[in-house]
């Protein structure tokens, strides 16, 4: 059976710098980055130049020390969220602003800090993208920081990240922003160098890296008013912020990830483009079915979300699955617990809409043939399984 990916929002498959950067480093390159001896300095290079090639790809002009390599975005986020709120020079105010519709590892982390006394407002996204009235009005001088999604995971919708920050910053100066943007890093044409965060996280496996791996970039601000504190202890690695031995057979594979997805930027947007256009053509004959539109001016091309009205996701899912087609019933960490989407529920869907919504997402290996099975796949599957809930 050919087998139809697309469920790339989830995960991807290793693109060929990865795996070449894998092979390189198995082939010999297996020393502690921090041993002084010649496999440790070798191994060390191979992260530091890593570290210079995602530099390279977010676009700044940053020193070493601004990215900080973790296990992953949720690590990174979980570093930003809880280490900024309990650095010392933050604990002036207890107020910390999320969007409603982001990814666990933010409401988490989040939670993680109410239970500390930490104020937590979260944010309400009708159609995706954050009620602005609603933030002004909770924006005050106790604000120590604002965390907000630049692609949100499930629909696709893009945040204004930079009104978002200023209207953060007038109201609060000190304030700190982070961006979770590991759907957004090197698959849209918004520059993460043209983001007003002060923190941005981003995931290696989202780009054809392995799974594992992941990176915190921090402007020099944070680094200079002593803005994040670690939340991993031990020796110290990665400038203080992130102890442990590094990955760094995956963050060698990340670098090569991210320095091939930024060559390929441009055509891999054109792609995603011309296969959504073509996937929502293809839809317009298929009933039963509403294509989730977020109201964001802009769009991820590469993420559409659709509701099957009156088939739950995961029954559809199985169906697709055994015609070798592989999509997401929503996040693929949220689907793990079995709760309702918080991203559809604050879009504006009912609880059983979000039940019954299925998302596509494309990656850079994808063709309209992709489109064409799956299209074809979900009109059988419908075919097939309202009949079977008739008999019911």
């Amino acid at each position: 059976m050919t087998l139809h990916y697309l469920d790339n929002s989830a995960t991807t498959p290793l693109c060929d710098g990865a795996k070449r950067a894998i092979n390189e480093m198995t082939g010999g390159n297996f020393g502690n980055p921090s041993s002084l001896h010649a496999l440790g300095v070798k191994a060390e290079e191979a992260v530091d130049t890593a570290r210079e090639k995602i530099i390279a790809a977010i676009g700044v002009r940053a020193k070493p020390e601004q990215i900080i390599f973790t296990s992953g975005g949720t690590e990174a986020a979980n570093l930003a969220l809880i280490g900024a709120a309990t650095a010392k020079s933050r604990n002036k105010g207890k107020t910390v602003i999320i969007g409603e519709a982001e990814h666990d590892c933010v409401l988490n982390s989040a939670a993680h800090l109410a239970s500390l006394g930490y104020n937590i407002v979260k944010v309400p996204s009708p159609g995706g993208v954050f009620d602005m009235e609603f933030y002004k009005s909770a924006l005050n001088g106790s604000v120590i920081l604002v965390s907000a999604m630049l692609v949100n995971n499930e629909t696709g919708a893009v945040n204004d990240i930079n009104e978002i920050a200023r209207l953060a910053r007038a109201a609060s100066p000190d304030v700190l922003v982070h961006t979770d943007a590991v759907q957004g890093f090197l698959k849209t044409d918004v520059a993460l160098s043209s983001l007003d965060a002060d923190m941005i996280s981003i995931s290696g496996h989202k780009i054809g890296a392995p799974k594992g791996v992941g990176a915190l970039y921090i402007n020099e601000r944070v680094i200079k008013t002593r803005a994040l504190a670690p939340i991993i202890f031990g020796g110290g690695q990665e400038h203080g912020y992130r102890s442990g031995t590094e990955n760094t057979l995956g963050i060698a594979a990340f670098g090569a990830a991210a320095e091939e997805y930024s060559k390929n930027l441009k055509e891999n947007i054109s792609l995603f483009s011309s296969l959504r256009s073509y996937l929502l053509q293809k839809l317009n004959g298929v009933e039963g079915i509403r294509v989730n539109v977020p109201k964001s001016t802009k769009i991820a091309e590469n993420i559409v979300n659709i509701t099957v009205f009156g088939i739950r996701s995961e029954t559809m899912l199985h169906h697709l699955s055994s015609q070798g087609v592989f999509v997401s019933s929503g996040s693929a960490c949220s689907s793990n617990t079995g709760h309702v989407s918080n991203a559809l529920r604050s879009f504006g869907l009912s609880d059983k809409e979000a039940g019954e919504s299925i998302r596509v997402s494309f990656g850079v290996q994808n063709t309209f043939d992709d489109v064409d099975v799956f299209v074809s796949a979900l009109s059988s599957g419908i075919a097939t399984l309202a009949r079977e809930r008739r008999k019911i």
